[in-house]
């Protein structure tokens, strides 16, 4: 059985249960020496305890993605992974259709060399008659660290939380694009490095794929981006970053705007990727922040710190900050519909892409006969 899905969460709850009731059963029919009674009964809670806490240790991993498969817990090469077998590239790229609706694909990027995870859902207008011939804006979302594209379907809800919204008119038709983004489980805060080019796997190899693959929309006012945690930080630094791709972000409870001397070490580097300095580059693009008030791994001073700084054409949104909530998938997931329906309302809508007009080629001259001279034209 899987070590991820909800099958063998299931099982566990169900043993748990039966651990429990089969302890409160047992637990005056032991019989023998008070020794033994003793040690019996000790081994009956060690068992509802050990059941319980791999319930919640299963629910954790499942949410953030630690581990996929049991040789990756155990830390065994399976041979199914090898460097030899990074993953196609874009434009040969696979993709597997689960019961969801969410197409997985895994690619080699041709810009950052690196390898990773993609999940895609395109909206049901996507395949209806009257869209056929239009193009899609695209929103990508950007998971935590720890954690991996999943994340946003245990615990945010994906895809079904944008489909609802789509459903009830409050957000644009739009494809969503969930990639990891930290290829390897290497975390540069999504920074290109001297060793790692996990920008570059973001901001050109994604984006190569999806062009590649769907109908979207290639401007910038047509591709978001919205993430928590990491991912929020993410979202607005390469927003910033590279704004003649993506010309809006959105960010939940995201991690300090000035960097992590943890993640990028090289204080120069940090300094590059920290959006509180790019936003001396007056990027034309359009933010959305949002956090909670007793959130102490994104504090409501980090992103009043960001607002202070950001000058037209960079635009921030109003800060959203909650009450109550910590740094946790419960909490975004009261955010998301907020910064859904505002980057619904800054996106492009779908339409048919028109080519640009190609200029007519200007006339060719009449060559000039090889024998005639200037003054034999007027004879």
């Amino acid at each position: 059985m899987s070590l991820t899905g909800t099958a063998f969460f299931y099982v566990l709850i169900a043993a748990t249960a039966l651990a429990m009731v089969a302890t409160l059963f047992a637990w005056g029919a032991v019989r023998g020496p008070r020794p033994v009674r003793w040690l019996t009964r000790i081994v009956m809670i060690a068992i509802c305890q050990v059941t319980a806490i791999a319930v919640v240790a299963v629910w954790i991993n499942n949410s953030y993605g630690l581990y996929t498969d049991w040789n990756d817990l155990l830390g065994r090469d399976n041979g199914t992974q090898t460097a030899a077998m990074p993953g196609p590239p874009p434009d040969r790229a696979m993709f597997t259709r689960s019961a969801n609706g969410l197409l997985e694909t895994y690619v080699h990027g041709t810009h950052s060399k690196l390898s990773g995870q993609v999940l895609v859902w395109t909206p049901p207008q996507y395949d209806e008659r009257q869209y056929r011939n239009k193009s899609f804006p695209v929103i990508m979302m950007l998971h935590g660290v720890p954690g991996s594209p999943l994340s946003w379907v245990e615990g945010m809800g994906m895809p079904g939380t944008i489909a609802k919204m789509m459903a009830d008119g409050e957000v644009k038709p739009a494809i969503v694009v969930m990639p990891v983004i930290d290829p390897g489980g290497i975390d540069t805060d999504c920074s290109d490095t001297p060793t790692r080019k996990n920008a570059t796997w973001l901001a050109k190899d994604v984006p190569e794929l999806i062009h590649s693959q769907f109908r979207v929309l290639p401007e910038a006012k047509a591709w978001g981006l919205i993430g928590f945690s990491t991912g929020g930080l993410c979202s607005v630094k390469l927003a910033m970053q590279y704004p003649n791709l993506f010309a809006t972000a959105a960010a939940m409870s995201p991690d300090p705007f000035a960097g992590d001397p943890s993640v990028l070490t090289d204080p120069t580097l940090r300094k590059q990727n920290s959006p509180l300095e790019l936003a001396a580059k007056w990027p034309r693009v359009s933010l959305f922040l949002a956090t909670s008030a007793k959130d102490r791994s994104s504090p409501p001073s980090n992103l009043t710190a960001l607002q202070r700084v950001a000058i037209p054409p960079t635009l921030v949104a109003e800060p959203l900050v909650l009450a109550t909530g910590g740094h946790s998938p419960n909490t975004w997931l009261r955010m998301l519909p907020t910064a859904l329906h505002w980057m619904s309302n800054e996106l492009d809508p779908a339409h048919v892409v028109v080519p640009p007009k190609k200029k007519a080629p200007a006339p060719k001259k009449e060559p000039t006969p090889k024998h005639a001279s200037p003054s034999a034209a007027h004879h």
